[in-house]
């Protein structure tokens, strides 16, 4: 999953926490890069808690949970009707990302 600002991939992490953090953006878990978390305003565009304004939300099982204060309340998840519609993007696009990753996992040469 890239950054939601600048578009960055995520790459192996190092051994330890993930330098990068979570959010939630329209009730769809996103990631913030660490380039982006060190620029003024990098929450700028993130949902906020219902209950205590914080931005520091995760999405998970169809629920959007605060992580400071605890508040759960249901994922709204419309794009899914949407993404199906005809001329509807949410597939496409990862099935561009699944065919990139396994041409260059099938394109290596046997083990040896």
């Amino acid at each position: 999953m890239p950054c939601f600002r600048c578009g960055a991939r995520q790459t192996d992490p190092v051994r330890g926490a993930s330098p990068w953090r979570r959010g939630v953006r329209a009730d769809h878990q996103v990631l913030v890069c660490p380039g982006c978390q060190a620029v003024h305003g990098w929450a700028d565009g993130l949902d906020r808690c219902t209950a205590c304004a914080s931005a520091a939300l995760v999405c998970r099982l169809g629920e959007v949970e605060c992580r400071d204060c605890g508040h759960t309340r249901e994922a709204v998840r419309d794009d899914l009707v949407r993404a199906a519609a005809p001329g509807g993007t949410g597939d496409r696009d990862l099935s561009a990302e699944v065919a990139a990753a396994l041409s260059r996992v099938l394109s290596r040469g046997p083990a040896g």
